[in-house]
């Protein structure tokens, strides 16, 4: 089963491996992963502590699991007599299901071909029309899957060709399909968060909606979707961060809305009841995908 103990303990022990969970890191929490992996945090909290047993991770109080070393304790001669238990298993389920020898020895050579994957699926990256949309789309994949993945601009063709996976928003698919035979390409689609967008409309009586961005290019882009995607009669004023100050407007504007690159700078000033933070969703398709492609294999 793909939700049980032992198989999320088999997939975190293949990313803590292939180092897409990092020495030090802290792992989902097991509520987090549980609404991920479709699994009840019970059974995350099994496959935890499965792995905290072989010393692979650790669990410590106030910040939650953490990675304690990329492989395990074991010596080889351990390995290898887990290795074989878990073969000689596999290959008696093959043989009452009346593979011969030879069919046995195909199956094995060809997944062995094709599971060289996880050995290059070792670093992801998100892609925006700048830095901070694809920030903002890094932010959801990690959210709702569970991926980490570092940010790029659709301009960093070069950049890109060194990951060994693209989360790109499927519009801008054909800028990287070049690459698609070395690298995996990933298509992405998704929209502002639906509860965000909510929020905002609830807000009765507002006339000015003021949207603060880290980045000045990334204004015209989200007032655009905004205006397509609530309706608001209302008028829209914008600006950037510039050093540690916020745009002039801010004071005088009923609900600001902000991005994730601004938020530190935003919530220090401005009162939380007349702010809302926005964030990307991405479809169910595109989680699917996302977990097939790094989770499910």
């Amino acid at each position: 089963m793909k939700t049980s103990a032992k198989h999320i303990a088999d997939r975190i022990r293949l990313m803590i491996s292939t180092k897409q969970f990092q020495v030090g890191e802290v792992l989902p929490s097991t509520r987090e992963l549980g609404q991920q992996l479709e699994a009840s945090f019970h059974t995350v909290r099994k496959a935890y502590h499965i792995l905290a047993d072989e010393g692979l991770i650790t669990g410590e109080k106030g910040r939650g699991f953490v990675v304690n070393r990329q492989t395990s304790l074991m010596d080889k001669e351990a390995r290898l007599e887990v290795g074989g238990e878990k073969v000689q298993a596999l290959i008696e389920e093959l043989v009452g299901y009346g593979l011969d020898d030879s069919e046995i020895e195909f199956l094995f050579q060809e997944q062995l071909d094709y599971m060289e994957w996880p050995n290059r699926i070792q670093t992801c990256a998100s892609v925006g029309e700048n830095l901070e949309l694809g920030g903002m789309l890094a932010s959801a994949i990690k959210k709702q899957v569970g991926v980490k993945s570092k940010v790029i601009d659709i301009n960093q063709y070069e950049s890109a060709a060194t990951y060994d996976a693209l989360f790109v928003p499927i519009r801008f698919v054909h800028k990287f399909r070049t690459l698609s035979d070395s690298i995996m390409i990933i298509p992405i689609i998704y929209n502002y968060d639906p509860e965000v967008l909510l929020s905002v409309v609830d807000q009765f009586g507002i006339q000015t909606i003021g949207l603060v961005t880290m980045d000045e290019e990334s204004i015209p882009k989200i007032i655009n979707e905004l205006k397509n995607s609530i309706p608001f009669e209302g008028s829209f004023v914008a600006g950037s961060i510039y050093g540690k100050s916020l745009p002039l407007f801010v004071r005088e504007t009923d609900l600001i809305i902000y991005t994730p690159d601004s938020a530190k700078l935003v919530e220090q000033k401005v009162p939380q009841k007349n702010r809302i933070r926005l964030e990307y969703k991405l479809t169910d398709r595109s989680v699917e995908m996302i977990r097939a492609e790094l989770w499910d294999q």
